[in-house]
C-alpha cells in the first residue's frame, strides 16, 4: 500500500499518486515507493522542506516572472529536472521515452538512469526529438569494462554530463518489499548491457547465463574518489556526484575533479535515518561556494553545480531549495506516479504544475527571476522540523 497517501502538496500530484496506487500492481507500487529500514528518511523528505519559513519581499515588480536558468552551459526553461530513476516501463509501456517527451515539452533537464528500461540510444533519440537535454546517471559496475562501454555510448548519444551515484555501494534493504518481491524482468534490467553480453562467453566457451550477467552488472563497492577522474577522462564530460549529504564530502568530490554534486539521500532508499536532503543542503551549498571562491571556476568558466532531490513536491519547495543554495532540483517519485496515471501527458502535466507553482511562489516572494531567490528569503531560524508530524 502506498505510504502516506494523504497530506500536503499540489492537488494534481496527489491525484496522480492516488491513480498510480490504483493502477500499479502491488509489487511495482512497493518497489517505487518503499524506503529503506523503518522508512524514517523517506517519510521526512517532504516534511523537511515544509519545515523552513520564508521572508517574502514586498513592493517588487513581479509583473513578469522568469524561471530560466543555465546549468554547465545548458540553457533551461526552468530549474526543475527529472531525477534519474530505474525502470520507467514498469509504470507505462513507453517507459523513459514517455519521460523524455514530458521533459522536453516543458524545457527541462532529464536524468537518465543506467538502469533504464529502454536503451539509452532510444531515450537519447526521444530526448532529441522533444528538445530535452539529458545527463547520464552512472552506476559503476563490478565489471568496469561494462561501465566504460556504457559511458562511451552515452557520450556518442549526446549526454551533456555524467552523474555518478556515490551512495550505493550496496542496495539498501527495504523491508516493505519483502512480501511483494518484485522481480524486474531481464529485458528491463539488462537492456543497456545486452549488446555487450552478446559478445561474451564464459570459461567453457558458452554464452553467459542471465545470472552471470546480473552479477557482472551489480554495483562495485570499491569505488572511491579516483572514480570521478576516471569517468571524466573516459567521457570528456562534466561529472557530478549524487548522494552527497556532507560539506566535507562535497569539497572532496570537487577536489577530485567533480563539476558539482547532487544533495540526495536516494529518496530514503539507502541508509535509513540519513539526514533529509533539505536539511543537508545549506551545509553542502556553503562548502561548494567557498571552494569555488578559493579555487575559481571550472574549465569552461562555469561555477560548480549544486542540485538537490528528495521530497520536492511543490513550487515553494523549489523556491526554498534555490534560496538555500541549490542551482536546481530533481523530482523523482511524482514523475513515476504521473507516468502510471497517464503516460507522457500526465508526466508533462506534473512537471508543468510544479513549474507553475514555482512562478507563483516567486511572485509572492518578490523574486522576478532566479537571481532574486537569495538566502535572505529563508528565515534565519532555519528548519523547524516537527518530529511529531
Amino acid at each position: 500500500m502506498l505510504a502516506s497517501l494523504s497530506g500536503g502538496g499540489l492537488p494534481l500530484l496527489r491525484a496522480q499518486r492516488e491513480a498510480a496506487a490504483e493502477r500499479l500492481p502491488p509489487e511495482v507500487l512497493d518497489y517505487y515507493d518503499a524506503g529503506a529500514g523503518d522508512e524514517v528518511t523517506r517519510r521526512e523528505g517532504a516534511l523537511a522542506w515544509a519545515s523552513y519559513r520564508l521572508r517574502p519581499r514586498v513592493l517588487r515588480d513581479v509583473g513578469t516572472v522568469s524561471t530560466e536558468t543555465t546549468l554547465l552551459g545548458q540553457h533551461l526553461a526552468h530549474p526543475v529536472g527529472v531525477a534519474p530513476m530505474a525502470f520507467h516501463a514498469l509504470a507505462t509501456p513507453d517507459g523513459e521515452l514517455a519521460t523524455a517527451a514530458a521533459t522536453g515539452a516543458n524545457g527541462g533537464l532529464l536524468g537518465l538512469s543506467t538502469r533504464s528500461s529502454r536503451s539509452l540510444e532510444e531515450v537519447a533519440a526521444a530526448a532529441a526529438q522533444h528538445g530535452a537535454p539529458w545527463w547520464f546517471q552512472v552506476y559503476v559496475m563490478k565489471d568496469r569494462s561494462l561501465t566504460e562501454a556504457l559511458v562511451r555510448r552515452a557520450v556518442d548519444a549526446g549526454a551533456g554530463a555524467l552523474v555518478l551515484t556515490g551512495d550505493t555501494p550496496y542496495v539498501g534493504r527495504k523491508r516493505r518489499v519483502t512480501g511483494t518481491r518484485l522481480s524486474v524482468p531481464d529485458d528491463h534490467f539488462l537492456v543497456n548491457l545486452a549488446p555487450h553480453f552478446a559478445e561474451r562467453v564464459d570459461a567453457g566457451g558458452a554464452e553467459l547465463t542471465v545470472a552471470a550477467q546480473r552479477a557482472a552488472a551489480e554495483q562495485d563497492p570499491t569505488i572511491d574518489l579516483a572514480t570521478i577522474g576516471w569517468l571524466a577522462e573516459v567521457s570528456g564530460l562534466p561529472v557530478l556526484v549524487k548522494g552527497v549529504l556532507r560539506g566535507d564530502d562535497a569539497v572532496a568530490c570537487l577536489q577530485a575533479g567533480a563539476a558539482g554534486v547532487v544533495v540526495s539521500n536516494h529518496g530514503g532508499r539507502q541508509l535509513d535515518r540519513s539526514v533529509p536532503s533539505a536539511l543537508a543542503l545549506p551545509e553542502v551549498a556553503a562548502a561548494v561556494r567557498e571552494h569555488a571562491r578559493v579555487s575559481g571556476p571550472l574549465p569552461g568558466g562555469y561555477a560548480p553545480v549544486v542540485l538537490v532531490d528528495g521530497g520536492v513536491r511543490t513550487g515553494t519547495d523549489v523556491l526554498t531549495a534555490l534560496a538555500l543554495g541549490a542551482d536546481g532540483v530533481l523530482v523523482g517519485r511524482p514523475l513515476l506516479w504521473a507516468l502510471a496515471a497517464g503516460g507522457a501527458d500526465a508526466a508533462g502535466a506534473c512537471i508543468a504544475e510544479v513549474v507553475s507553482d514555482l512562478k507563483h511562489a516567486m511572485a509572492l516572494a518578490g523574486a522576478a527571476s532566479l537571481s532574486g531567490i537569495t538566502p535572505d528569503l529563508v528565515h534565519p531560524s532555519g528548519a523547524v522540523l516537527s518530529r511529531g508530524a
